[in-house]
């Protein structure tokens, strides 16, 4: 056994629970006398709830109970709480509208949830939810953003007129203007930011149950951020002491943001298992996961770009409609806010930016983080927006870039909107790019497609992102209704064996080998006597959880001061065994030495002496070698790169295929190259899906998710894309212990772009400078046909 080290690539810990069937997901748990719940759901769109009779439901076979949400408000259960708000240009806060967990006079969403019935096994309750007698009268929805803020809209929430949530803006406002005024070329694009749907692989469940001899309440739930949940769900919706409550995140199947909201399912089940006195369980099947799952993205926008006449940028104005559904979310209205218009510099030196969002409800599902958050929505702007600028002002897209691009020596830069980035090299991420993928040769290969009567296209990307969420205090000044911290407990056991408490979460990332290696590195403890603990608040101090690409940069950089703690500490049970002074001991490759001698004390052995003190200085030092830490980051981390994609379009069918992606990022150090690669993998694949298949889709009229199944719903598969090339161009990060950045979120945030700009290049001949994601065959086959014809070869 021996330690591993921060760069090396050892297999994942997790994996081999998780490959020979070990793992324990909440559907794998079975509670004693556990009953079974079934959520009976809304068919409408938005309707009046005139009555709920449970009567027949009450006396089917096996049915516990009945619950409505008339019951859950008669008994004080409050709604679902909002974790960050905004305040809107006018200085007035946002409206926000209570939403109950089982709706009570009203529903505003086609899955909106009306009543729980709780029976012996899922198959009983399901049966008799069809008994549930709900009168509905349907009221015309409304699903449109531009429809909903018309005067005349059907009203999702009647306390919010015209259906605003916030008229919100950032920026500079008069010198945007006074650049357009200027500028001797404006680009100008509308474009649409699709919603996405996440379907991570483990759909969501949860488990509650009430101990009334203690009178202790337990949720096991599939959940990013557990201790979140416990103080969301117990102080503001059950009103629940936090000693009473605890909750459990077991292993998760994937999250991508899905799971990092507080959703109505807890709190009602929870509330629940008080009133019947034992366990109960629900898991969502896939089909109610699309009509009760938070969903991401669904911009509308348009921008603008200013450039001199040597194509340098002199402002930016950009205006967007963003859909937050029937409710607002845990983290809804910051995500189209504070995680967008803050990024939309890129990494370019833009003199002036302003951007307007409204925020607006609609008779959809609401819409929350998905992965990237904010930030793949402003980087899809800005580089379609550039591109657009390219051909406006005639110049080559990668010059555009470069003419534009913040400089190595240039950083900390400031940027016009709130961020400073501390640390990046876009220019060298860029050359990289250029290099790896071959840039030199693509007229060649764009003409050998020619003659094969396709169209290929190259589409280039570049994007920074903020993540590492996020200093306290700013977040605070932002919105935020918490802080932002991440905590670590080191427990080192009297046989040097260590124990990680972290406050964050593991759903796929491979936190467990991570966290190990740090552990390995810094204390010399072999990595496989690490042992990593996470997502139950009854084992592990208040943590944040995991979204933002924050686990690493966070919660690691809590784990370091942890293991710093640790250090000194025994440099100081050292000092006293070895009879020498604390500035003379130095610790090595998991030894405490003398300086310049060679005496010394194993880590093992001071461990021991900490747990047997025997020969230990009590008088200064308490006994055993445990620490904790908690870490606040000063600022977000900056992670970039660049993105170059290839595509060939089939002009006779508007089949697109990849031929070729190559993405350089720039995260920092890297604890694991193994896991980050793996990491760039799945969230360039999750951006192509958005770019090419994923379509969350709503009808007009009735308010149905139509795009509501695997059938309709496409995701992309492992057949449809290229071998993916990741090379890594690492400036650390001035700010955290390790350098790191994180890179959960990267590829997801430059891909979407890439994509596009590739496809968009592929149709030039044609005229054509933008196609809305996705860009479906069907999509491609109908832009092709309405444009100019010509032969591809002639092109």
């Amino acid at each position: 056994m021996t330690s591993i080290g921060i760069g090396e690539a050892p297999k994942r810990k997790e994996d081999v629970r998780f490959l020979t069937g070990k793992g324990r997901y909440v559907a794998d748990i079975k509670l004693p006398n556990m009953a079974a719940a079934i959520f009976v759901r809304s068919p409408f769109a938005h309707a009046l709830i005139k009555s709920v009779d449970t009567d027949a439901a009450k006396g089917a076979e096996g049915v516990v109970a009945v619950f409505t949400g008339a019951e859950m408000d008669a008994d004080g259960v409050g709604g679902l709480p909002v974790g960050w708000g905004i305040t809107g240009s006018d200085g007035e806060p946002m409206k926000e509208p209570r939403h109950p967990p089982l709706a009570v006079d009203k529903v505003r969403h086609v899955g909106d949830p009306v009543a729980v019935v709780i029976a012996e096994t899922p198959e009983m309750a399901r049966a008799a939810a069809d008994l549930v007698a709900v009168d509905y009268e349907p009221l015309t929805p409304v699903v449109s953003m531009i429809e909903a803020l018309k005067p005349s809209a059907p009203l999702v929430h009647e306390d919010v007129p015209e259906n605003l949530c916030c008229d919100w803006s950032l920026g500079d406002a008069a010198a945007v203007d006074d650049a357009r005024a200027k500028a001797a070329h404006i680009a100008r694009i509308e474009l649409v930011n699709n919603r996405l749907i996440g379907n991570p692989m483990e759909s969501r469940a949860a488990i509650a149950d009430y101990d009334r001899a203690r009178d202790h309440y337990t949720l096991y739930t599939t959940s990013q951020f557990p201790h979140v949940v416990r103080f969301l769900m117990g102080g503001l919706v059950l009103n629940i002491p936090q000693h009473k409550l605890r909750i459990v995140a077991p292993d998760v199947g994937g999250g991508f943001g899905v799971k990092q909201f507080h959703y109505a399912e807890e709190a009602v089940l929870t509330w629940v298992a008080g009133k019947i006195r034992r366990p109960v369980k629900w898991v969502s099947d896939r089909s109610e996961g699309f009509i009760s799952d938070r969903q991401g993205r669904d911009h509308v926008t348009e921008a603008e770009l200013a450039l001199d006449a040597d194509g340098k940028f002199l402002g930016l104005w950009v205006r967007t409609l963003a859909n937050m559904g029937g409710y607002l979310s845990t983290f809804g209205p910051n995500i189209p806010t504070n995680l967008y218009a803050p990024l939309l510099s890129g990494v370019y030196k833009m003199p002036a930016i302003y951007c307007e969002v409204k925020v607006v409800f609609t008779n959809t599902l609401p819409v929350d983080a998905y992965r990237g958050a904010g930030r793949p929505e402003a980087t899809f702007v800005l580089e379609r927006l550039v591109d657009v600028a390219a051909i406006e002002t005639g110049i080559d897209k990668v010059e555009i870039r470069k003419r534009n691009m913040i400089s190595a020596d240039e950083y900390p830069y400031q940027t016009p909107v709130i961020v400073e980035y501390d640390s990046g090299d876009p220019m060298g991420c860029l050359e990289k790019a250029i290099e790896v993928a071959d840039i030199a040769g693509f007229e060649a290969r764009r003409h050998e497609a020619a003659q094969r009567g396709k169209y290929r296209g190259l589409g280039l990307a570049t994007y920074v992102e903020a993540c590492g969420l996020a200093p306290s205090r700013l977040a605070g000044q932002m919105g935020a209704r918490g802080g932002l911290y991440e905590s670590a407990t080191v427990r080192v056991h009297p046989t040097g064996h260590v124990s990680v408490m972290i406050g964050t979460h593991n759903h796929g990332q491979g936190h467990e080998t991570t966290f190990a290696q740090i552990v390995s590195d810094q204390l010399g403890v072999p990595f496989e006597d690490i042992d990593i603990v996470f997502g139950d608040t009854d084992r592990v101090q208040f943590g944040m959880g995991t979204y933002g690409s924050r686990s690493l940069v966070v919660g690691g950089a809590a784990l370091a001061k942890a293991g710093d703690k640790v250090i000194l500490k025994g440099r100081k049970i050292a000092a006293h065994l070895l009879e020498a002074g604390l500035d003379d001991i130095v610790f090595e490759k998991g030894d405490f030495k003398v300086a310049g001698t060679d005496r010394s004390k194993s880590f093992a052995e001071i461990a021991g002496a900490a747990y047997v003190p025997h020969n230990y200085p009590l008088e200064v030092l308490e006994p055993g070698l445990e620490e904790q830490a908690y870490y606040d980051p000063i600022n977000f981390t900056y992670p970039g790169g660049a993105h170059f994609c290839e595509v060939e379009i089939d002009p006779d069918s508007g089949e697109i295929e990849l031929k070729s992606y190559v993405a350089v990022d720039d995260v920092g150090t890297i604890i694991n190259p193994m896991i980050v690669e793996g990491q760039l993998h799945g969230g360039i694949v999750q951006g192509i899906g958005q770019a090419l298949f994923e379509h969350g889709v709503y009808d007009e009229e009735s308010g149905q998710l139509i795009s509501g199944s695997f059938m309709d719903y496409c995701m992309p598969r492992a057949d449809q894309l290229p071998s993916l090339t990741i090379s890594p161009h690492t400036t650390p990060c001035a700010h955290t212990p390790m350098g790191v950045k994180g890179c959960g979120e990267c590829g997801t945030i430059g891909s979407p772009a890439a994509v596009i700009n590739a496809v968009v290049d592929a149709l030039k001949p044609l005229g054509i400078t933008h196609v809305d994601m996705p860009a479906t065959p069907n999509r491609l086959w109908n832009v092709i046909r309405n444009a100019r014809p010509t032969s591809v070869a002639a092109e």
